[in-house]
């Protein structure tokens, strides 16, 4: 039975309303992505445009001009008045420990979690959450004297302590990872003579190596772009950090854009090749720790 004229112009303005209404949503997503990217990179631009002019060129200038002539002498200047490769290899040596025991401490912590029952188990991860809901800035002064009183204020162990602390979003991946893993695996261990400690060793500490690195390069670009506890708990220029060298750019009266600018294109340059090389890992081990079988 054919159908109506009436029915047909209907239908065809249906299929025009839902038409339009997709073309609408795709031009409000791409609109949005355009304004984040505008948001993210526009000052990025202003950055590397600052770092290549002089401090004549960068006051009489639009901040969005190109600069007349690409100069490195900037970056020459910031050379000469930090120690970069002091701040760098203090970075990484305090980058690299905490990782490594904030990845222990995390898997550790989820094995427990996962593995055991024990009365307060609802509390601990009840506390995990609390912990992360509280402001940092509010317990500062309790961390601040904690950090005093175990006499590693000053030093390189002050920062290492806070940033080995696990967290929320490490023991919801790991424990997303090891509920994948059948307990099939510690029981046939367990038969064997395995200890619990050998189990999370040799059996589940392996398996989860994508969550590892995944969180370890988080933490890494966190720890790499912190400047707060660097500077309140190492204020020895000796113990400076990439992050903490940029306040050698700072003053009371007067600040030097374009050399900050400089500086701080090379403490973000570690970050960015350090994701960019990494990043497949990233995703992979986000996406693997969603998902469940």
């Amino acid at each position: 039975m054919s159908k109506s004229p009436i029915q047909l112009a209907t239908k065809s303005q249906k299929m025009e309303s839902t038409v339009f209404i997709a073309n609408l949503g795709k031009i409000l997503y791409y609109l949005l992505l355009s304004i984040i990217t505008l948001i993210i990179f526009v000052p990025l631009l202003v950055v590397v445009f600052a770092a290549f002019k002089s401090a004549p060129e960068l006051a009489s200038s639009s901040p969005f001009s190109l600069p007349i002539s690409w100069s490195f002498k900037n970056f020459i200047v910031v050379f000469e008045k930090t120690n970069m490769l002091l701040g760098f290899l203090n970075s990484i040596s305090i980058t690299v420990s905490s990782v490594v025991i904030n990845a222990i401490l995390g898997a550790m912590t989820a094995f427990v979690l996962n593995r055991f029952n024990f009365r307060f188990k609802k509390t601990i991860f009840l506390l995990f959450i609390v912990a992360s809901v509280v402001p940092t800035y509010t317990t500062e002064v309790a961390r601040f004297q904690t950090i005093k009183s175990l006499g590693v204020y000053n030093t390189l162990f002050a920062p290492l302590i806070i940033y080995a602390g696990t967290d929320l979003m490490q023991i919801f991946i790991y424990l997303q990872f090891i509920e994948k893993i059948s307990k099939q695996l510690d029981e046939s261990a367990l038969l064997d003579g395995a200890s619990y400690f050998r189990i999370f060793r040799s059996i589940l500490f392996p398996l989860m190596l994508p969550a590892t690195a995944t969180l370890a390069i988080i933490k890494a670009v966190d720890i790499m772009n912190d400047m707060y506890i660097p500077y309140l708990y190492m204020p020895s220029k000796k113990l400076s950090t990439l992050s903490t060298a940029l306040m050698t750019f700072v003053g009371e009266r007067a600040t030097y854009w374009n050399e900050l600018s400089a500086a701080i294109i090379l403490v973000m340059l570690p970050t960015i090749l350090m994701y960019l090389i990494l990043r497949k890992f990233i995703f992979a081990g986000l996406m693997d720790g969603a998902m469940k079988e």
